[in-house]
């Protein structure tokens, strides 16, 4: 019987030791560098930090970002769809075409509205 848990107890223990090696491996791997003031500027955005950080963004800009979820989630739909196609047959053939002309509708609809449009 232990047999056939041996596998689940192995993945458990190398789970296990590199969720709690990880953070300490990094302290033996990381190289020391002397911390200058140029080294603590930030460098994400390329210049400095003008205003306070709880400004409010665009609304353009989350748009944006969930029209790239939508479609990253499309892609995760469409994958195993069309793995799956000769066994689904027809209908699931149709129920894929109503699933794509409705993300093509509202990306139609967004782009009239002008969401995509940065000034």
């Amino acid at each position: 019987m232990l047999a056939e848990y041996l596998p689940i107890l192995i993945f458990l223990a190398v789970a296990g030791v590199l969720g709690l090696g990880a953070p300490d491996a990094r302290l033996l791997c990381s190289v020391r560098a002397a911390r200058t003031p140029r080294s603590c500027r930030p460098y994400e955005c390329g210049f400095e930090a003008f205003e306070d950080s709880r400004m409010k963004f665009d609304v353009r800009y989350y748009l944006v970002a969930i029209l790239f979820i939508v479609f990253d989630l499309e892609i995760a739909f469409l994958f195993p769809w069309a793995v799956a196609l000769d066994s689904i047959g027809t209908v699931g053939l149709a129920a894929m075409g109503v699933f794509l002309l409705v993300l093509v509708v509202g990306f139609i609809y967004e782009w009239k509205k002008g969401a995509l449009e940065w000034d």
